[in-house]
C-alpha cells in the first residue's frame, strides 16, 4: 500500500527557486518521517531544470509538469493546474510558502476543491493523518491550533524563514506529470522584470541587535545603530518601537513580523513576549540584556545579563574602539 503524500508546492522567483521552497521542503521530511511520501510539485518550462534546486533538500520525489507558458503563468492558471493534479494524485496534505505568490494561489485552490485551508502558520505537526497547523489569532494574543478533519487534501501556507532549509545526503526520484494548460484569457503576464533591491533586511542579517521597550530612547538607538554597524548586522524591534518614526514593520521580529534565524542576536530592553520570542527562538546564539531579572527572555538566552541595556550597549561599543 503507498504511503500518503505530503506536497510542498516549488515557487518560482523568476529563474529560481524561493527559498521558502526549500525551508518547507525540509520540514515536511521532518513532519513525514517514514509514515509519509514527500513531494516537491514543480511547473517550469520544457528548457528549465529548476528541479536542481531542490534536489539537495531531500524530498522524497520531485514531480514536474512542464509547458513553456509556466514562467509567466497567471496565479490562477497554476491554481487550475494544481487542481488537476490534486484531482489524479489525491494528496493527504499540501504546502505553500505564505508569500504574495503563495497567498494568492493557495486560496484559489482551496475554493476550487472546497476543502480547508490554515493561513501564515508558525509550525505543523501531524496527529495521525490530521494536519494541526499552529498560527496567531485575535490581534496575535494567542497562538491557535487548527484542523480540516474532514476533508482532504489538508493545505496551509507558512511564513518565510519560519524553517530552517537543510541539505541532506537523500536522492530525490524525478518524475514528470501531465495536466492540460487552460489559457486564462482576461488576464495575461506579458514579461516578469526583476525589483533591484541590494539592501539587507533584519531578516537576511547574520546579526541582528534587537531594541524593545527599554531601550528605546533616542540616545539608546543612536548607540545600537553604532553597535549594529561594527557587528556587520541590522537593527529589529519589537512592535512597540514600530510606531517611532525611526522604525516600519520591516523592521519587526516576532510572529506578526519577521520570524529570523540569524547566527547572532543580541536583545536589549525585550522582555521576551510570545509574540517575539516566536519570531527569533531559533537564532544560533542569543544574547540578552534586561533589569528584570525574570524576564521571560532570558528562558531561551544562551548569555544574560542583569542590568541596564544602554549601559551595557554602551561598554560592548568601545571594546571595538
Amino acid at each position: 500500500m503507498s504511503k500518503p503524500e505530503l506536497w510542498v508546492v516549488a515557487e518560482r522567483r523568476l529563474d529560481h527557486i524561493e527559498p521558502t521552497t526549500q525551508q518547507l521542503i525540509t520540514k515536511a521530511k521532518h513532519l513525514a518521517g517514514d509514515q509519509m511520501h514527500t513531494v516537491a510539485v514543480l511547473f517550469e518550462a520544457t528548457t528549465d531544470h529548476l528541479e536542481d534546486e531542490l534536489k539537495a533538500y531531500g524530498p522524497d520525489e520531485i514531480r514536474i509538469v512542464k509547458d513553456d507558458r509556466f514562467p509567466t503563468a497567471t496565479d490562477a492558471e497554476i491554481a487550475d493546474a494544481l487542481q488537476q493534479l490534486v484531482t489524479s494524485n489525491e494528496p493527504n496534505s499540501i504546502l505553500f510558502g505564505a508569500t504574495i505568490t503563495g497567498r494568492s494561489i493557495a486560496p484559489r485552490l482551496q475554493a476550487k476543491l472546497q476543502t480547508g485551508l490554515t493561513a501564515d502558520c508558525l509550525d505543523l505537526r501531524f496527529d495521525d493523518d490530521t494536519l494541526v497547523a499552529t498560527k496567531p489569532s485575535y490581534g496575535d494574543n494567542i497562538m491557535c491550533e487548527i484542523i480540516c478533519p474532514d476533508h482532504r487534501p489538508q493545505m496551509a501556507t507558512v511564513r518565510p524563514n519560519t524553517f530552517v532549509a537543510e541539505p541532506t545526503d537523500g536522492a530525490a526520484t524525478v518524475t514528470t506529470a501531465t495536466i492540460t494548460f487552460h489559457p486564462v484569457k482576461r488576464l495575461q503576464v506579458k514579461t516578469a522584470t526583476p525589483v533591484v533591491n541590494t539592501a539587507t533586511t533584519v531578516g537576511d542579517a547574520s546579526r541582528v541587535v534587537a531594541l524593545g521597550r527599554g531601550a528605546a530612547s533616542a540616545t539608546t538607538i543612536n548607540t545600537a545603530t553604532k553597535l549594529a554597524e561594527k557587528l556587520g548586522g541590522r537593527i529589529g524591534v519589537s512592535r512597540p518601537l514600530t510606531d517611532q518614526e525611526r522604525f516600519t514593520h520591516d523592521d519587526q521580529i516576532g510572529q506578526s513580523g519577521n520570524t529570523i534565524h540569524p547566527e547572532l542576536i543580541l536583545n536589549f530592553g525585550i522582555s521576551g513576549a510570545v509574540q517575539f520570542l516566536v519570531g527569533m527562538q531559533d537564532s544560533q546564539t542569543i544574547v540578552a540584556v534586561n533589569s528584570d531579572p525574570d524576564a521571560p527572555i532570558f528562558d531561551v538566552a544562551d548569555y544574560g545579563y542583569v542590568g541596564d541595556a544602554s549601559a551595557f550597549m554602551t561598554a560592548l561599543l568601545s571594546q571595538f574602539n
